[in-house]
């Protein structure tokens, strides 16, 4: 929970291609965060939907690697670590 009110303070302060920016990083470190094959995942499907689907913009989502399109989630990673699953 504190992630998610710590990503909806951020996303209240920036706008335009400063806040594109930030949440790119943010996803980015959250990417960087994993380990194992956790991280693996979560890289290859960054670049996934980075070369195939370039309209969604990388965000994170409770603290996971996520990608939106008009503000709305479409896909997220959700690490094994962390859950019993993904």
């Amino acid at each position: 929970m504190k992630e998610r009110a710590a990503e909806l303070k951020q996303q209240r302060k920036g706008a335009g291609s400063a806040e594109t920016a930030r949440e790119l990083q943010a996803c980015l470190d959250a990417i960087s965060g994993l380990s194992g094959t956790d991280s693996q995942i979560a890289e290859r499907l960054h670049t996934i939907v980075t070369e195939e689907a370039p309209h969604l913009d990388p965000k994170t989502w409770y603290g996971f690697p996520s990608y939106a399109r008009d503000g709305q989630v479409i896909v997220f990673f959700q690490p094994a670590s962390k859950f019993d699953t993904r």
